[in-house]
């Protein structure tokens, strides 16, 4: 029966490779190799992007954490619902919303600082296999958390862990220091027709 086919009984079987996907129980193969990679851009699609990885970490069986920088606990994420149903993801909201919606600048300002503390020492005790800051570019960009200290820490992490960097207008010492870099263009979005964000595709 052909490699990837299905039996009778209509279940898919495993390609007969080194690398069977799904069906290689084994999380980690000798060569590989801990990466840090970011997603960025001015296109919709980057946490998407991202949420699709620990999707992937999440069956492999990989510990999982998730640190979004800017949706703060009023946002009703869909991802973190289905986080949650699958449980075995540690979801953390780092943020309080947009800086353009904040009350206190200083404050969303000391809730990244301490967002990002919590992810440094998280790192450094080798908590989570897979990362996912989401959107911390964003506090980057707003001088609340220090580039050269963020590449420092991943640069330096211990052990095997993936980290995923998401948010428009990554710092050039980050993205120097990526292994992969992914950048978001946008072609068209609906908002530029008057189309308001929807639940199920934003959020």
């Amino acid at each position: 029966m052909p490699a990837g086919a299905a039996d009778p009984a209509g279940r898919d079987i495993a390609p007969e490779s080194e690398d069977a996907g799904s069906a290689e129980t084994r999380r980690r193969k000798p060569r590989d190799r801990a990466l840090v990679i970011v997603l960025t851009g001015h296109g919709k699609g980057k946490s998407t992007s991202a949420f699709g990885m620990l999707m992937r970490s999440w069956a492999r069986g990989y510990r999982c954490g998730v640190f979004q920088f800017v949706k703060s606990g009023k946002w009703k994420v869909g991802e973190a619902k289905a986080a949650e149903a699958l449980g075995g993801i540690d979801w953390e909201k780092m943020g309080d919303g947009w800086s353009w919606l904040s009350k206190d600048l200083e404050e969303s300002a000391d809730l990244a600082r301490e967002g990002w503390a919590y992810v440094k020492q998280a790192i450094a005790e080798e908590r989570y296999e897979f990362l996912l800051l989401d959107e911390i570019t964003y506090p980057i960009k707003w001088g609340w958390i220090d580039p050269d200290d963020v590449v420092a820490t991943l640069r330096d992490r211990p052990g095997f862990q993936h980290v995923v960097i998401t948010g428009r207008d990554a710092a050039a010492q980050i993205v120097e220091l990526a292994d992969l870099v992914s950048e978001v263009t946008k072609v068209k979005h609906p908002m530029d027709a008057g189309i308001r964000a929807q639940q199920g595709i934003e959020w």
